[in-house]
């Protein structure tokens, strides 16, 4: 019996290029629904609720840029980025925005279903409850995050992380004073396969920060450790 991996909405205006990242994902169990513009994106996004999306930035209506803050708005739906443009800045302002990876055009179908495969894994992955504790506390219950729901709260209020924002939080706050490189959180978070840039760690963190009202200048949770990374610190009245 063939068990379906998942199902995948794929965005993108050039034919060919759809085709290929259809078939390929077929091949290996994904349901794959297909979009050319990005209203039908939206449509199809509200009526099937897909487990990914796989969106290009270049669509005739509108800007995937666009696409992906629109969705923000009301989903933490895993996005991979499809774009031509390969510069680090580019890539910066697909992740500010919301993007949970990027791929650059040309691609292998290998590269993107590996890069599927790995956001659709840890958009699904929850903690062993044996292991560690569902529900983390700090600063007198002003943030919580709980891995068995997959939820951040601060003060009563659900905050929307994406995945790996979601994941990102969590493996700080689960070691607490203990400083991360950029690199080591890139690992940790994203894969030992990811070829990215150490800088997108420094987007999430500034993401993350905002959705839980951290100052960045001073912060009471995520601190920056200059030369290094970042670390997560325990509020001082506890």
């Amino acid at each position: 019996m063939i068990v379906n991996a998942g199902t995948i909405l794929i965005v993108d205006d050039e034919y060919d290029i759809l085709q290929v990242i259809k078939a390929y994902l077929q091949k290996n169990e994904y349901i794959v629904y297909e979009a050319g513009t990005g209203t039908q994106a939206l449509e199809l996004f509200d009526n099937l609720q897909p487990d990914l999306m796989v969106l290009d930035l270049m669509l005739p209506d509108m800007s995937g840029e666009e696409v992906c803050r629109t969705i923000r708005k009301k989903s933490n739906l895993p996005i991979l980025m499809l774009t031509a443009k390969s510069s680090e800045d580019d890539m910066v302002n697909g992740l500010l925005i919301g993007a949970d990876d990027y791929i650059t055009k040309p691609f292998s179908p290998r590269e993107l279903l590996a890069r599927v495969t790995s956001l659709l894994r840890r958009s699904q992955l929850q903690l062993n409850p044996k292991e560690e504790e569902h529900a983390l506390k700090y600063g007198g219950g002003r943030l919580s995050i709980n891995s068995e729901l997959h939820e951040v709260q601060v003060d009563g209020e659900t905050v929307a992380l994406t995945p790996i924002e979601f994941k990102l939080l969590e493996v700080l706050a689960r070691h607490p004073k203990r400083a991360f490189s950029r690199y080591e959180l890139v690992s940790l978070i994203q894969g030992d396969d990811f070829e990215g840039f150490e800088r997108t760690i420094d987007v999430h963190i500034k993401n993350v920060r905002q959705k839980i009202g951290d100052d960045p200048k001073r912060p009471t949770f995520i601190a920056t450790v200059f030369g290094i990374g970042y670390k997560f610190q325990v509020p001082a009245d506890e």
